[in-house]
């Protein structure tokens, strides 16, 4: 299935139905009283979280909700029937936002949450309501309200406790592969991952949940390669792993993709910017020790960060089981 994780919709609740003016006209009752019904309510528009679902494509097609409206009430005080309530399923993560005005609406991380979009109109009352001691043949009644209608934007945001992030090739989808068995696509070309993917990784008796994403090149906030919008994924995530390759095919610098991923990654958000982060240099079974610790002391001095440092080898396995357990322990704060 097409992963789609942004798309806009328009949902449109029912209107209320009209009260009713009307007498009783019986038999041997030549002045009966009013008894002119209520209208029905009009019926909302509800979101609700599911996770059986993990893309929005569903709603890339229809891009209209118009609930039932509510009915108008009748004679001998019967009110209308009320407009039956749509409820729209959504994955996990979604994020509701109002298209014109950008504000934030809500935000679904949990299954089987519910948020009503858009409400329905109030019904309209009959006559019935409106008849007192000095008005007993009343006239009135009210028109039912206008449902509300809104474009909404949605926007799926993954839910993951960890997330990768590096140049293309740098031996993420491995990694998150061998540590959690998921369905990632691996190859020895660019852009292997087109779209995120989560794993479930289960170590020392706990859980946690892995993004992996595409990988970033340099001016990917310019559209370069698949461009950055897929750095939203990691918003949630609790700690970021920087994977780099130590021995990249394309002959350039470990150092310099480095500096390339941190400045896209600053450039599309900052707060995701200051996001705990652990450099994980990766594919150590291809270079030598010594050219290891050269690498490590010049990232130490020119880039002068403070990430925390592990060595790996996705393919090999090595050094894996001891970044899970410091994630596990991590997590567990």
């Amino acid at each position: 299935m097409k992963f789609i994780d942004h798309t806009i919709i328009q949902v449109i609740a029912g209107n209320g139905g009209n009260g009713c003016v009307n007498f009783r006209r019986e038999k041997y009752i030549p002045k009966g009283g009013p008894d002119g019904g209520d209208g029905g309510d009009g019926g909302n528009i509800w979101l609700e979280s599911n996770n059986n679902l993990n893309t929005l494509i569903d709603l890339r097609f229809k891009k209209i909700f118009q609930a039932p409206h509510g009915e108008n009430g009748s004679g001998r005080n019967c009110s209308g029937k009320k407009g039956d309530d749509i409820k729209i399923y959504v994955p996990i993560g979604t994020k509701i936002i109002n298209y014109q005005t950008r504000e934030i609406i809500g935000d679904l991380i949990k299954h089987k949450q519910k948020m009503l979009i858009a409400k329905g109109g109030w019904h309209g009352l009959g006559n019935t309501r409106f008849k007192s001691s000095i008005n007993r043949t009343p006239r009135q009644r009210t028109l039912g309200t206008i449902g509300e209608k809104r474009d909404i934007q949605l926007e799926l945001i993954l839910i993951a406790d960890v997330g990768t992030l590096g140049m293309p090739n740098a031996g993420k989808s491995t990694l998150v592969k061998n540590i959690s068995g998921a369905k990632t696509k691996i190859a020895n070309y660019p852009f292997t991952t087109l779209n995120p993917v989560l794993g479930s990784v289960s170590i020392q008796d706990k859980k946690f949940i892995i993004a992996d994403i595409p990988g970033i090149i340099k001016d990917a906030s310019q559209g370069s390669g698949l461009g950055i919008h897929f750095l939203k994924h990691l918003e949630r995530c609790k700690i970021l792993l920087h994977i780099v390759d130590l021995c990249p095919t394309d002959y350039s610098s470990p150092i310099e993709n480095i500096k390339i991923v941190l400045n896209e990654l600053k450039k599309y958000n900052t707060s995701l910017y200051k996001k705990p982060r652990w450099l994980v240099l990766n594919k150590i079974d291809l270079i030598k020790s010594s050219e290891i610790e050269k690498i490590i002391s010049q990232i130490k001095n020119f880039l002068r960060i403070k990430e925390k440092f592990y060595l790996i080898s996705s393919i090999k396995k090595t050094g894996i089981k001891k970044l899970c357990s410091d994630i596990v322990l991590y997590l567990k704060k």
